[in-house]
């Protein structure tokens, strides 16, 4: 653990104590970030940026608020807790807002998440430029005569926290992330520009795939978009795309977290132990995945994670409640969100299930929409592919799905081998059938 954070963090919490908290946790947060941009084969945007800061949850008189600071000189730090301890007693009550019991605190693993890049340091500014320029040349010439313009891109960032509070919490947190970007636009019939992109997250270096990788699957997929169009309002199989089941899997999830619960804006709320989904539905929270985008020893309230199955073979088994809702519902605590998502991938490709589906569309984008984590309806817009015979036939674009998600994931019936790794998400693509697919 940083010693000069976790000395200041300790300051902190003895200060805001002695200026009139009852209780307060304490995170001190140091980042350091990195982007560059390339555009007709010259930067376009570098910035570096370095950052720190103090952020407090003060309880004082069943009262509560929550305040942060850049200026982390113990002088300072004095007259910021004096006025942040005063203004919370000016607060209405709030009986929920306390400090967890210290009982969630315990249990916590003792392994290496592997979630920090030993090599960080040694991640050069030439090595930066170098890769996106490839990434951008590979766009280029993958894209040919259609390309309209490129834009490639890179940020990388280094993350250390410390956390401690007045009732024995204490965590330290070291972090790194790599994204790399390729977003392209190419020439279409007439006026119609589409444009598409391709990207990849890890939180080390050797995580992301060779840039011309990138660049090319970014031109390929846009240029998968030329001459889309409607076709007529059918009902079908779908194949959602690995890399967009999580779009839909949002809305799901919004009538799983505690607070709309208490809210009464769920249409989950008392679904728990029932079926909400086909056989093929499982949902697994697994904070433990080796080198995962959201993994984590402990959530924001302190508890020691755990693996959880939050819906197993379609049905419902836990919910998203933190320690402030728990209070509020008279529920046990279980975390307040999400780590890594899994869904358990199956054994065939997608192309391999397309072939046995005959016709269908493969979903390769969302275009706005909305759910509503009161009544579970959704709507939402796609792109992507009509297929015939397990070909794709004609890109398809401006149609529309809408349903209901107590409905919508018993359509499910197949789970691809392909999860996208690239996401604390790890979603492989999904199969639903008997799908309206409106259009003309």
């Amino acid at each position: 653990m940083n010693k000069k954070m976790y000395d200041l963090a300790a300051f902190a919490v003895k200060t805001a104590k002695s200026a009139g908290a009852d209780d307060c946790w304490v995170s001190i947060n140091s980042e350091r970030f990195v982007e560059i941009s390339y555009r007709e084969r010259k930067p376009e945007n570098i910035k570096e940026a370095s950052t720190k800061g103090l952020y407090i949850q003060i309880f004082a008189n069943k009262r509560y608020s929550s305040q942060s600071t850049s200026d982390l000189r113990k002088d300072a730090l004095k007259d910021f807790f004096s006025k942040a301890v005063a203004a919370t007693k000016l607060l209405a009550e709030d009986p929920f807002r306390t400090l967890p019991e210290t009982k969630y605190y315990e249990g916590r693993k003792n392994i290496d998440l592997e979630i920090l890049d030993p090599d960080y340091k040694n991640f050069s500014s030439e090595d930066r430029h170098k890769m996106v320029k490839e990434i951008e040349h590979a766009c280029l010439s993958k894209g040919g005569e259609k390309v309209i313009s490129v834009t490639a891109s890179e940020n990388d960032s280094y993350n250390e926290s410390v956390v401690l509070s007045s009732n024995g919490f204490e965590g330290h947190r070291e972090s790194t992330s790599f994204v790399a970007f390729a977003e392209i636009s190419v020439k279409d019939a007439g006026d119609r520009r589409p444009e598409g992109y391709h990207y990849v997250v890890a939180v080390n270096k050797k995580g992301i795939p060779d840039p011309e990788k990138i660049g090319a699957i970014a031109a390929e997929r846009t240029l998968a978009r030329l001459g889309a169009k409607k076709v007529k309002t059918e009902t079908l199989p779908i194949i959602i795309e690995n890399r967009n089941v999580s779009r839909m899997l949002g809305g799901f999830l919004a009538g799983m977290y505690g607070r709309n619960i208490q809210q009464k804006q769920s249409f989950l709320a008392d679904k728990k132990g029932q079926k909400i989904g086909s056989k093929h539905f499982t949902l697994i929270d697994d904070p433990f995945v080796i080198k995962g985008l959201g993994s984590r020893l402990y959530d924001g309230d302190g508890f020691a994670t755990r693996k959880r199955t939050m819906v197993e073979s379609g049905v419902l088994k836990e919910f998203y409640v933190d320690w402030y809702y728990s209070r509020k519902l008279g529920w046990e605590p279980t975390t307040g969100g999400t780590s890594n998502l899994v869904i358990p991938p199956g054994k065939r490709s997608v192309k391999e299930i397309m072939k046995d589906l005959g016709r269908g569309i493969l979903i390769t984008g969302f275009i706005g929409g909305n759910s509503n984590s009161t009544t579970g309806d959704a709507s939402i817009g796609i792109l992507g592919h009509l297929f015939e015979n397990g070909v794709p036939v004609q890109a398809v674009a401006e149609m529309n799905i809408a349903d209901n998600h107590l409905e919508f994931w018993h359509k499910l019936v197949e789970v691809a081998n392909d999860p996208w790794i690239y996401s604390s998400r790890r979603m492989p693509s999904l199969v639903f059938t008997d799908v309206v697919v409106s259009g003309v």
